[in-house]
């Protein structure tokens, strides 16, 4: 019970935190960047090994480039997702827009459903925000649960605020084969890391073997769905546009982890371009290929 009180207690914070206007919550993310960077040193020794695996061409120099703009964006990760517990719909279409939205109605005039692929990459999350203003149908966002139940519930208030439906990941293959009849857009991050346990497929990724699920391609071919992968760019603080890159139409017509093999290898030239954007801090290789075996 105490334990559920002081999380509420943190939800009413987070709450009256994000009321607060865009330009006041970014004088908090920098005094919250000396903190988690200089101070704290929130995970920097997760971050420097990522960097030194994923990038062995660059010198040390450049990866400290690297971090400290990383830790710089985080803090701003970090209060644009508290604002959106409360920001506007006009807030949001100002300040995320999707360059060429008319692809969706394009696929839907075709008789295709959409599978949006994400990463772990600018504001992934405000980014689906938005993509509910761009069709009136089903919109659906694939999520992983949270331990705490408490969080976990309030997320799903977040994410669903603008009439998204948040479909937990294990559910997913049902719900969409349930609405295989309705012209719907799914939300799916590709980066996500599976338990050593659900790993079906390794490739390599940041050059590194790189577990990943299939889901988004088994999903794809199940439904006959168009997948397109979110091309999001951080226009200035505050402000991004993404664009929705085809990846194939016809999933069905590829081989065997070819389409998985597309939009990992999409993200990682993402991240190759300007990688502070990417979610460095977190341990998505927890694992190598020989622990499965163990």
């Amino acid at each position: 019970m105490v334990k559920k009180g002081f999380t509420r207690l943190g939800i009413l914070f987070l709450y009256l935190t994000s009321l607060l206007p865009f330009w006041f919550l970014y004088l908090i993310s920098d005094v919250l960047f000396v903190i988690i960077y200089h101070i704290v040193h929130y995970r920097r020794a997760v971050v420097q090994q990522n960097l030194a695996n994923a990038f062995p061409e660059k010198t040390i120099e450049e990866r400290q480039d690297i971090e400290r703009k990383y830790y710089h964006y985080l803090a701003d990760l970090i209060v644009e997702t508290v604002k959106m517990i409360t920001v506007s719909e006009k807030q949001i279409q100002k300040r995320v827009v999707a360059t060429n939205a008319q692809l969706v109605h394009e696929y839907f005039a075709k008789g295709k459903s959409i599978i949006a692929v994400a990463g772990h990459y600018c504001n992934w999350e405000m980014a689906a925000l938005n993509f509910n203003f761009v069709t009136d149908n089903r919109f659906m966002i694939v999520y992983k649960p949270l331990n705490n139940e408490i969080f976990n519930d309030f997320f799903i208030q977040i994410r669903s605020r603008f009439g998204g439906q948040p479909i937990a990941m294990k559910q997913t293959m049902r719900k969409m084969v349930e609405y295989r009849k309705e012209l719907t857009v799914s939300v799916l991050v590709g980066d996500q890391t599976p338990g050593v346990n659900e790993v079906n497929y390794f490739t390599t990724f940041l050059n590194q073997p790189t577990a990943v699920f299939l889901g988004i391609e088994k999903i794809s071919k199940t439904i006959d769905a168009a997948v397109v992968f979110y091309d999001m760019k951080r226009v200035k603080r505050g402000y991004y546009t993404y664009t929705l890159v085809p990846l194939t139409e016809t999933p069905k017509q590829t081989a065997e982890h070819e389409l998985t093999e597309m939009h990992v290898q999409y993200l990682e030239g993402m991240i190759r371009k300007e990688p502070q954007y990417w979610l460095w801090s977190h341990r998505r290789w927890k694992f190598k290929p020989e622990d499965k075996h163990k």
